[in-house]
C-alpha cells in the first residue's frame, strides 16, 4: 500500500512552506504541493495526507487572511506544531537576463506587499500577483521571458535553473512569517516545555466584551501572545477573535479554568488546538 504524504503545502518545490515544513517535520519528509490555501485544508480533511503546513502571519505584511478565514469552514482540523522561518526575497529571472530588461514580475501578493521600497525605485516595473513565489519563478523560467522576472527565494534559481537578478530585496531584514501544522488528530502527547493555545472567539462591537474575554487569562497569569480579528462577513459589528495564550505544564489547571469561565459567559469560542510554542533557537533554519 502506497503512504500518504506527510504534508501538503501552498505552492511549489522552492516555496517557503516547503521550508517550513522540513522545520516542523524533516527534510525526508514526503510532501505534496496545493495550489491554493483551501486545497491544503482540504487535503488534510480528506485524509490524503497526514497534515499540512499554513502560513498565519508575517512581520511585514501581517496577518495571512486566507489562513485565518478558512478555520471557519473547517471545524475537525487542528493545530499541533507551528515554526517561523526568515524570508529573505531574491529576484529569478531566465539566465542571460539583466535586471534592466525587466518590465513585469510576478510573485505571491505577500512576497510583493514585502518588497514595496524596491517597486517604487523601480517605477518602470510592474508587480504582477500570482499564487505562489516557487511557481512564478517556473513559470518565468519555463515560458523563457525576458522581460518578466519573479520574487522568491534565491534556492529557487537552482531549482528551476534561473539566475539570480538582485537579493534581499523585502523592505526589512526582520522579515519572518510564522507557519502552523495542522491536522485531524490534536496533539496527543505531553508538552513538556512552553505550550501555546488558539482560540476563535466571535465578539460584537459592545462594551466589555473584549475585556470580558480576556480577563479570565490574564487574572492566572496566562501570557496573551497575540490577539488578531477579523470582521465577520454577513454580520455588521461583528468580529472573529483569534488569540494565541501561553502556557507552562504547571499552568494547564489554571488555562482550563480560564477556558471555563470564558464558556460560562456564554461565549461563542473554538479551541484550534494546544501544541508546543515555537520558541527562537528550538530549531535550526534550513
Amino acid at each position: 500500500m502506497t503512504k500518504i504524504p506527510d504534508a501538503s503545502f501552498q505552492g511549489t518545490r522552492g516555496a517557503f512552506s516547503e521550508l517550513a515544513a522540513w522545520n516542523l517535520l524533516s527534510e525526508s519528509a514526503v510532501l505534496q504541493p496545493c495550489l491554493r490555501l483551501r486545497d491544503v485544508f482540504e487535503s488534510v480533511q480528506n485524509g490524503e495526507v497526514q497534515c499540512g503546513v499554513i502560513p498565519m502571519k508575517n512581520t511585514l505584511a501581517t496577518i495571512i487572511r486566507g489562513s485565518f478565514d478558512l478555520w471557519i469552514e473547517y471545524p475537525d482540523l487542528y493545530i499541533v506544531g507551528e515554526t517561523v522561518v526568515h524570508i529573505e526575497h531574491a529576484i529569478i529571472g531566465t539566465p542571460g537576463t539583466n535586471l534592466e530588461q525587466v518590465r513585469r514580475i510576478f510573485s505571491h501578493p505577500v512576497a510583493l506587499a514585502q518588497c514595496e521600497r524596491f517597486f517604487l525605485t523601480h517605477p518602470e516595473i510592474q508587480p504582477l500577483p500570482e499564487w505562489d513565489t516557487a511557481g512564478s519563478v517556473a513559470k518565468v523560467i519555463r515560458e523563457n521571458l525576458l522581460d518578466a522576472a519573479a520574487i522568491a527565494g534565491a534556492r529557487t534559481a537552482d531549482i528551476y535553473q534561473g539566475e539570480v537578478l538582485a537579493e534581499k530585496i523585502q523592505d526589512d531584514p526582520d522579515n519572518f512569517t510564522r507557519f502552523r501544522l495542522i491536522s485531524k488528530t490534536p496533539h496527543a502527547s505531553e508538552i513538556k516545555g512552553l505550550a501555546k493555545t488558539t482560540i476563535m472567539i466571535d465578539l460584537e462591537n459592545k462594551s466589555r466584551q473584549i475585556y470580558d474575554s480576556i480577563k479570565p487569562f490574564s487574572e492566572r497569569d496566562i501570557n496573551i501572545a497575540e490577539i488578531e480579528n477579523r470582521q465577520l462577513k454577513g454580520q455588521p459589528f461583528t468580529y472573529r477573535f483569534y488569540l494565541d495564550l501561553e502556557s507552562t505544564h504547571e499552568q494547564s489547571q489554571a488555562l482550563a479554568e480560564g477556558l471555563e469561565e470564558l464558556r460560562q459567559q456564554n461565549r461563542k469560542f473554538r479551541i484550534l488546538g494546544t501544541y508546543p510554542a515555537y520558541q527562537a533557537g528550538t530549531m535550526e533554519e534550513k
